[in-house]
């Protein structure tokens, strides 16, 4: 193997990546480039540049990168309906491909020759993240830490920080949460501590985003949503951003204790692993897109989207976004969206997310003189029906003759 001149390195600022850095320029002895993104986590990244620049860094990214991870990989996610498994709307998967992609564009740009990242062998981040680099600069090396060193438990990591200088914040330790989470924009996930008993509860205090129903007010709270071309484009009349749209619903929906998931999931690596997500801007986005599909999309089309959707879904978890499957399923569920313009409203209460209307002047396709049940002018001919059902039953008629 060549030896490694530069890497540039995930970094969020927090101790594992900080442990990662000086890891990186004792064993490889090579320059380090920090990056460090700021995806909607609500957390200061600045403070990563200080820390950056004490471990002798000189080139430091720190990028706001909320409104085109809303923009190019959240929004395009939810126009698929997209849910893994049933339950899980992709909080973390749908981030990392953005993050693959902005380590190689700064990769290219900084002519470094490897990227690293601090996702455990265990886990399926470490596939998402590689799969994408390899898939946008396919010689690209890539240094995971966790599965080459020997610090593999608290302690060992203690001791090396400890060793080299790396500031540990004690005082905070005692209130240092026992999960591991990880925020974007979409969710805030929790795994480890009692989670890992698929049998406990999680307490109510480890919750971030949200309150619990219980406690969520007891009167509704009414959203109306605009849509064109399948995304949300105003809420209450008022144009927003991607970005501050999902903002605004993880605020009101968290308010209304909507969003908290409690799921045992397969990972791509083998394994079972339970973990809590709140995705309250998520759920409500996922509901109402379903309502507005259901006015203004074709039957068949709608259709051929919910099969396809339990692949699209596995794809983006499994790390495969910038396949070319994903990539092509992709032009096929844009174009789809051409119709779906209007307006939804919801009512948000107690974890619920109800919806109360939904209307489009443009691209309905429901039409009430058909529909009615009172008088429908001649519209539609009840006697059509029975040769509809006679041709459809034949082959039942004939295999029941027949014994089968």
């Amino acid at each position: 193997m060549s030896e490694i001149k530069k890497v540039v390195l995930a970094y969020s600022g927090g101790l594992d990546t900080s442990i990662i850095l000086k890891w990186l320029q004792d064993v490889y002895a090579c320059e380090v480039v920090t990056f460090t993104a700021d995806i909607g986590q609500g957390e200061e990244v600045e403070p990563a540049r200080a820390k950056a620049q004490a471990m002798g860094i000189k080139e430091i990214y720190i990028d706001d990168l909320r409104e085109e991870y809303a923009r190019d990989f959240v929004f395009p996610m939810f126009r698929a309906n997209a849910v893994y498994e049933g339950e899980y709307l992709l909080g973390t998967s749908i981030a990392r491909p953005l993050i693959a992609k902005r380590l190689i564009e700064i990769a290219n740009a900084t002519g470094a020759d490897a990227i690293s990242h601090g996702a455990t062998g265990k886990g399926n981040d470490q596939v998402r993240f590689e799969l994408g680099a390899y898939a946008l600069k396919p010689d690209v090396r890539v240094i995971a830490p966790w599965r080459e060193w020997d610090l593999l438990s608290r302690e060992k990591l203690m001791a090396y920080a400890e060793a080299n200088g790396i500031a540990i914040d004690y005082a905070g330790q005692g209130k240092k949460s026992p999960y591991s989470m990880d925020a974007n924009l979409l969710h805030i996930s929790y795994e480890g501590g009692i989670l890992e008993d698929p049998w406990a509860e999680p307490e109510e205090t480890m919750w971030r985003w949200s309150v619990s129903p219980e406690a969520a007010p007891d009167q509704p709270t009414y959203l109306e949503l605009r849509y064109e071309k399948g995304d949300i484009v105003a809420i209450d009349g008022e144009r927003m951003s991607p970005a501050a749209v999902m903002e605004y619903l993880n605020k009101v929906g968290g308010e209304n204790g909507i969003g908290r998931d409690d799921i045992v999931e397969n990972r791509y690596v083998g394994m079972k692993s339970r973990g809590c997500y709140e995705t309250p801007a998520g759920t409500i986005m996922l509901k109402a897109h379903r309502a507005m599909e259901s006015l203004t999309l074709d039957r068949e089309v709608g259709h051929l989207k919910d099969e396809l959707m339990p692949k699209y879904a596995g794809l983006i978890y499994n790390g495969y976004w910038w396949s070319p499957e994903r990539q092509a399923m992709q032009v096929l569920i844009d174009q789809t969206q051409d119709t779906v313009n209007g307006d939804v409203r919801v009512k948000l209460y107690k974890g619920n997310v109800v919806i109360v209307g939904r209307r489009s002047a443009t691209h309905s396709l429901f039409d009430e003189n058909i529909a009615t049940f009172e008088d429908d002018g001649g519209a539609y001919n009840q006697k059509d029906a029975e040769g509809f059902i006679k041709l459809n039953a034949l082959r039942l008629r004939m295999g029941a003759r027949h014994g089968h």
